[in-house]
């Protein structure tokens, strides 16, 4: 049984055992909370202190991978900027979606009181890009302001990628060495993942009952909702191409089943370059986008980082600022780019943790969302494939490489 689903039987267990004892006794109910709060707080401050290192390192290893595609020549260049573009404005329509999404949902008081272990964020403008410089980027890292960091980490990678290549390979060997580490230190941690959620589950429902639970649910539609417009809008690129929606619909379509049953773009790229070919795009262009795609794109990452900035506000009844919001949107595109490479719940707790903190936001929620998200990784898996392939037919079109016309 894979780690994912361990820990989703945690939260069902833990939901489920706090619901009975909220229904038996209350004295037993306020016991098990009492117990099970410090253990699941302790779960989540051991996710916690990876998150700086793992940022850090992640982003100097990204930045030096995009310089070095960068001088592949037109082709990666134009690549990399349609990732840039496509996260972007995923992002951007993330926002008014997931907010307008939420309000139909009501929510429970419960849920807020449980969950409201922080400040909620000001505001203003200044919780958000007036921060974003560090006047000492190590009392920023000590604060645990993760936003300052990471924009001082892209501009130290930027002028990393200055250097010559034997000036800058210690630096970025150590960064994947830190990587490395981290990876494996979350991954002990989150080997008890399914006794972390299970503490964080227990009080949810022993002390606010059900509602709390079908709040999660809530969430799950929204977050699935949200991925499924952004992968229709691909089409939009595909259509832009030259290429008929039907035809993609059908050429796309075997790579999206093996992208569904595997949940993994990377074991979808022998199927996407198939139907790269079957689509109208030379090996020479899909050979080379696609492996690029999978190595820094995935157009649902930004999306799901943003969907849960916006629940856990909405569970906290604030709506974040503007102020905030211009942070994030860029934060969050950067952090999806640097974060590719990483596995599964490591790459979900080291990727939204930072989003969520530059948000002002309480981390206590997330424990619950990694339970829940091997539900919606399908409907990610699916989009993040379907975006590569929208972004190899838009490349080969602009490299006028495409020989399939419109139908």
């Amino acid at each position: 049984m894979s780690r994912g689903f361990l820990t989703l039987l945690g939260l069902v267990a833990g939901a489920g055992t706090g619901l009975a004892l909220e229904a038996v006794s209350a004295d037993a109910a306020a016991l098990a909370v009492a117990i099970c709060r410090p253990i699941g707080r302790l779960w989540l401050s051991a996710l916690q202190m990876t998150v700086l290192p793992l940022v850090v390192s992640v982003l100097v290893v990204g930045v030096a991978e995009v310089a070095d595609v960068a001088h592949m020549g037109r082709i990666a260049r134009r690549t990399l900027a349609w990732i840039a573009g496509l996260s972007l404005a995923a992002a951007l329509v993330t926002v008014p979606l997931a907010r307008a999404a939420f309000r139909v949902f009501p929510r429970s008081p419960d849920l807020t009181g449980i969950l409201a272990q922080a400040a909620p964020p000001a505001e203003t403008p200044a919780n958000g890009w007036l921060t974003i410089l560090p006047d000492n980027v190590v009392a920023a890292a000590a604060d645990g302001a993760i936003a300052p960091v990471v924009v001082f980490t892209l501009l130290f990678g930027l002028a990393l990628a200055q250097l010559d290549a034997a000036r800058r390979a210690p630096v970025i060997e150590l960064a994947r060495s830190v990587e490395s580490a981290m990876t494996i230190l979350i991954g002990w941690i989150l080997t008890a993942a399914a006794v972390g959620v299970f503490a964080l589950a227990l009080p949810l429902t022993a002390t606010g009952g059900g509602r709390a639970i079908g709040e999660l649910g809530g969430y799950v539609a929204v977050l699935i909702g949200v991925y499924a417009l952004v992968t229709a809008a691909t089409y939009v690129v595909v259509w832009t191409a030259g290429v008929g929606l039907r035809r993609f619909a059908a050429g796309a379509l075997p790579a999206q089943s093996v992208a569904a049953g595997t949940q993994s773009s990377l074991a979808s790229l022998p199927a996407m370059l198939r139907a790269a070919g079957d689509l109208g795009c030379p090996p020479a262009v899909g050979g080379l986008v696609l492996p690029l795609a999978v190595s820094l794109f995935r157009i649902t990452s930004p999306v799901q980082y943003l969907v849960i900035a916006e629940f856990i506000a909405w569970t906290q009844g604030v709506e974040l600022g503007w102020g905030t919001l211009v942070m994030l949107v860029p934060l969050a595109v950067v952090i999806s780019l640097g974060s590719v490479g990483l596995p599964g719940q490591a790459s979900f707790m080291g990727t939204t943790l930072p989003v969520v903190q530059a948000a002002g936001l309480p981390i206590e929620p997330l424990g619950l969302l990694l339970a829940v998200d091997v539900i919606p990784d399908v409907a990610a898996t699916v989009g993040n494939v379907t975006a590569d392939l929208a972004l190899a037919t838009r490349v080969a079109a602009a490299e006028h490489r495409l020989d399939i016309p419109r139908s």
